[in-house]
């Protein structure tokens, strides 16, 4: 039986709960670098749509994290951060899941907006 080709949902996992170790992101590297093509024609694809509720959901609780953690590093971007001091920063916001649920639910309506932009062709947004 032939093996079914790959999507890009099953590129685009669900974040796991441990951080992965260098061998691990090393794998992903490669396996990511083998797949490019596809995955930019699914991200092309998406592009194209209308994000659904559960993908607002998610933009607004990265963005949720994204405020705390701009409050937690005093402004400081993550990639200047050092490896330690990011997995410290994000230990930290995991105790924080209910702040974050708050903080993504007064978010939703202005990432649904910033959505709606985008579909229209609005400057406004990114």
């Amino acid at each position: 039986m032939a093996k079914k080709p790959l999507r890009f949902k099953d590129f685009n996992e669900e974040v796991e709960n441990e951080a992965l170790d260098m061998t691990q992101r090393l794998a992903r590297g490669r396996m990511f670098k083998k797949n490019k093509a596809k995955i930019a024609l699914g991200r092309k694809r998406a592009e194209r749509k209308i994000a659904s509720m559960d993908v607002l959901k998610k933009r607004a609780r990265k963005a949720a994290r994204n405020v705390l953690l701009k409050k937690l590093t005093k402004n400081v971007d993550k990639g200047e951060l050092s490896l330690s001091r990011r997995q410290d920063i994000e230990k930290r916001l995991d105790k924080k899941k209910a702040v974050i649920d708050k903080l993504s639910r007064k978010l939703l309506p202005q990432v649904r907006k910033k959505e709606m932009e985008r579909k229209k062709g609005g400057k406004s947004a990114d």
